[in-house]
């Protein structure tokens, strides 16, 4: 029923794209479009600006020895032959890794440094350091904000997320003009809106499904720039764009973006907020 009614809306749309309300919609690469490329590697990073794409969200860990490398994953096993945990591993034992397409795993200050020379770019580095205890996640904060901001272009935006309030309160100490992101796991409501206000945050991702219009409504009359995941593809794109999430995550970002292009003319896939 959800896919009928979304080709509905679509078909009608096409036919009066006049009548259209224009729109400007952060749309990003999940992983960097992990359906669509090696997740977090730097060929799909590469592959994705290629094709157009200028929004990316990725994961961070820090290694055994004090490295912060791009992984969502506590362990290598799903992508890569070895079944290692990153935070058990050194680096220089995860720069051996290959993963199963043959692509090395990427270091956060690689990545940096990739888009240190592409500006207007906008990114989410997502903190996975919920288990850490306080004194790494100060080290984990400081190294990786000073990584991701030494060489940031002027135009471009990053940002710092995560689902753990104790990182971002962290991140926020150490570095007052981060701009922070609460994700939390589960559709936008009354609560949800409370917590990131509560935390002093501007941004709020939550899930798309279960999510209303106007709880979106709500986010943005609070003052807050409210962003949906998962989103797996063209439909999921559709709805969070009916729902009026200011940013959009996406999984297949290049199918997405051509689709949007074409049959979508009043969006601009590019926001900066």
């Amino acid at each position: 029923m959800k896919k009928i009614m979304i080709l509905a809306l679509a078909l009608m749309a096409g036919a009066s794209v006049q009548a259209q309300q224009p729109r400007e919609v952060q749309h990003f690469a999940h992983r960097a479009s992990r359906l669509e490329f090696e997740e977090n590697t730097l060929a799909a990073f590469e592959g994705t600006y290629n094709k157009g794409i200028r929004g990316y969200e990725t994961d961070i860990r820090i290694t055994a020895d004090g490295e912060l490398v791009i992984s969502h994953d506590e362990t290598l096993s799903r992508l890569t032959p070895s079944d290692g945990n990153v935070e058990q591993m050194t680096s220089k034992e995860i720069s051996k890794v290959r993963t199963n397409g043959g692509n090395k795993i990427l270091f956060a200050d690689e990545l940096a440094k990739w888009l240190s020379k592409r500006d207007s770019i906008y990114v989410e580095w997502e903190m996975k350091s919920g288990s850490y205890d306080d004194e790494k996640l100060r080290i984990y904060c400081d190294k990786l904000y000073k990584t991701a901001m030494k060489n940031k272009p002027a135009h471009s935006t990053y940002l710092f997320t995560s689902f753990d309030k104790r990182t971002l309160r962290t991140m926020r100490e150490l570095h007052p003009d981060a701009d922070l992101m609460l994700i939390i796991g589960r559709p936008l409501s009354d609560d949800c809106i409370k917590q990131a206000l509560d935390l002093g945050v501007k941004r709020l991702a939550c899930t798309m499904g279960g999510t209303s219009r106007d709880m979106v409504m709500k986010a943005k009359k609070a003052g807050l720039i409210v962003s949906l995941w998962p989103g797996g593809g063209i439909e999921d794109f559709q709805l969070g764009v009916a729902l009026g999430a200011d940013a959009l995550c996406c999984d297949k970002a290049v199918e997405v973006m051509e689709f949007a292009k074409k049959h979508m003319p009043w969006v601009t896939l590019t926001k900066h907020k």
